[in-house]
């Protein structure tokens, strides 16, 4: 009975180590997460700035150049 009791006491620490664990990976998987969609939205932000100068330029040339 003791064996049994003992396996199911070391079963449910190995579980609750695992969701520690489990809880600390995703904490930072989020944090990895929100930081990738802050720099995804710069570099969004940086493109769509560059394509309005791009079309201002563009829309500077004289006629008849071609583009």
């Amino acid at each position: 009975m003791n064996a049994d009791l003992d396996a199911l006491d070391q079963g449910i620490s190995l579980l609750i180590g695992w969701t520690e664990q489990l809880r600390s990976d995703n904490s930072l998987l989020r944090q990895q997460l929100a930081a990738a969609q802050a720099e995804n939205q710069q570099c969004t932000d940086r493109a769509n700035t560059a394509r309005a100068r791009l079309e201002a330029l563009i829309a500077q040339l004289p006629a008849g150049t071609g583009f």
